[in-house]
């Protein structure tokens, strides 16, 4: 007999499984020697009260042979002689769980990256982290396994409609992730451990006969009576195939100009932007758990925040406790931060991005673009506006991708700070107004957010709160989400004016995240195969 039970323990005895068996057999009102086995099925954390407690939703196996949780394992094909194939534009996880449902029915995917693989990809990142110098076609955007190999790994996702979550989980697990990431609430793989799951992502599609080409910039399309034959790349070469999956990622603005140029719809997506703040991981674990020192048994403490100011919305993006902040950007004159956490979460910082929405009327009224192209697009006005927000970020941070930085409260008085605190941001910071970066409606909204974050997140142990100058701003968090969506007909999924284009994942506008991208991925791969198969 199987039961299934929920109930909440203290987080010393929740992570021991004998007095989890033990308060099983409470519960059940039996000898725990009846019980062969338990299968946590949901765990998340409770610290609403003084007292952090956790929640547990376990299945018990009683007077039976206990079953430990198993892995859907999926089953893949080998592809090398196969008739059919798809071209992927992009090693994300878009482009990679593409390339796997594929792979399992029967089509070879071609994968062309842009950037390069993992282990050569994080020899760029050390040199652009310790020297200023940055590689456009190799970094913390572009490369295999896309943003979030390097960018924290988190698995978190709302987004049950556009696939299944559980699918994804157990094949992050199937390729080498802890199994606790299918119960946790949420999620996080890490991103010393994430490189070596897309490696063997990559190990299964080429041995069961997939193609991976790195440092294949894509640089043309082909197109003949609204129909794509061929995509044509940097170095000269020319590829075709049955469908072209694109799945380049929020951060290929040449991209989008492509398609712009080529007279290919696309159309402009609202999107947020603002800074990223970070606080000693110490301070938010005393806030959140009210406590002076967190208990040995609890994970660093992470929050989510969000604030309406005059009709806008102000949200916690990507929060990254025990984190550290990266230079995200794609370009030298660029400056982007993003934040990561290790799979344990034990830096001594929380950092988080604190982004603002940004209106159509946002777009229409400001007029500092680059200069070379005095008529912008109205569907390219959200790239151009961000691009040029990370331009005067790398100028007023002072080069080297420096960031531009303010204590909270001194950003929230208007005075530049006379020092700076601590920093995860190893290129470094520079205390500037921050005030020559953001439009004054981004840097306003902030001002009352922070306040207002302030009073909710505040530690009943010693008075502390969120609105510090313990707390540094770092400009600029500009890539969240994609500043355009490339349109795809509902049912069939390719763009809606080119056949046999299948835009997809968080670059063509349909996701956000590692698992709502692989998510969409997936769906794309089923929509080519449901048309090569009839």
């Amino acid at each position: 007999m199987q039961k299934n039970l929920s109930f909440r323990l203290l987080p010393s005895k929740a992570s021991d499984n004998r007095t989890i068996l033990q308060h099983i057999a409470s519960l059940l009102a039996i000898d725990k020697l009846f019980i062969t086995g338990f299968n946590i099925n949901k765990k998340s954390y409770d610290a609403r009260s003084k007292q952090v407690m956790i929640n547990l939703s376990v299945t018990a196996f009683i007077n039976e042979p206990f079953v430990k949780r198993t892995v859907n394992l999926s089953l893949f094909k080998d592809v090398t002689n196969s008739k059919h194939t798809a071209l992927i534009i992009g090693a994300g996880p878009a482009g990679l769980f593409a390339a796997l449902k594929l792979i399992e029915n029967g089509i070879k995917p071609i994968i062309l990256e842009r950037g390069k693989d993992v282990r050569s990809r994080r020899r760029d990142l050390a040199i652009l982290n310790k020297e200023g110098i940055i590689n456009s076609e190799s970094n913390y955007c572009f490369g295999e396994g896309g943003a979030g190999t390097y960018s924290d790994g988190k698995l978190y996702t709302r987004s049950n409609k556009r696939g299944s979550v559980d699918r994804i989980l157990n094949l992050f697990v199937q390729f080498g992730a802890d199994e606790k990431i299918l119960y946790e609430s949420h999620p996080h793989i890490g991103t010393n451990k994430l490189p070596h799951i897309i490696t063997a992502m990559r190990k299964q599609i080429e041995d069961y006969g997939g193609e991976f080409l790195f440092e294949k910039k894509v640089v043309d399309f082909k197109i003949d009576r609204n129909k794509i034959s061929a995509v044509l790349t940097a170095d000269g070469n020319s590829f075709k195939a049955d469908a072209i999956i694109l799945a380049t990622g929020h951060s290929a603005r040449d991209i989008f100009i492509l398609l712009n140029d080529k007279n290919i719809l696309i159309e402009q997506k609202l999107f947020a932007l603002g800074v990223r703040v970070e606080h000693p991981q110490s301070l938010i674990d005393s806030i959140q758990y009210h406590c002076s020192t967190r208990n040995e048994y609890l994970p660093p403490a992470s929050y989510s925040l969000v604030e309406q100011v005059a009709g806008r919305g102000i949200f916690s993006f990507c929060m990254c406790p025990g984190g550290i902040i990266a230079p995200a950007a794609t370009n030298a004159d660029e400056l982007v931060v993003n934040g990561w956490s290790p799979s344990k979460r034990n830096n001594p910082f929380a950092n988080s991005g604190i982004v603002v929405q940004i209106q159509n009327m946002d777009l229409q009224k400001y007029n500092d673009y680059d200069e070379k192209r005095k008529n912008i697009p109205a569907n390219l006005l959200g790239m151009y506006f961000q691009q040029s927000i990370e331009r005067k970020a790398y100028q007023e941070g002072g080069g080297s991708f420096v960031a531009p930085a303010q204590r909270m409260v001194d950003l929230c008085n208007n005075k530049i700070s006379s020092s700076l605190p601590k920093c995860s941001y190893v290129p470094g910071v520079n205390s500037s107004d921050l005030r020559n970066v953001l439009p004054g409606f981004i840097y306003s909204s902030l001002q009352k957010a922070f306040i207002a974050f302030g009073k909710k997140m505040h530690s009943r142990f010693d008075g502390k709160g969120y609105f510090t100058n313990e707390a540094i701003v770092v400009a600029t968090e500009s890539r969240t989400s994609s500043p355009v969506r490339i349109p795809r007909d509902s049912a069939s999924l390719q763009h809606v004016q080119i056949e046999n284009l299948y835009p997809c994942g968080e670059g063509a506008g349909y996701a956000g995240g590692i698992v709502s991208a692989a998510m969409d991925g997936e769906k794309v791969a089923s929509a080519i195969i449901q048309k090569i198969k009839k």
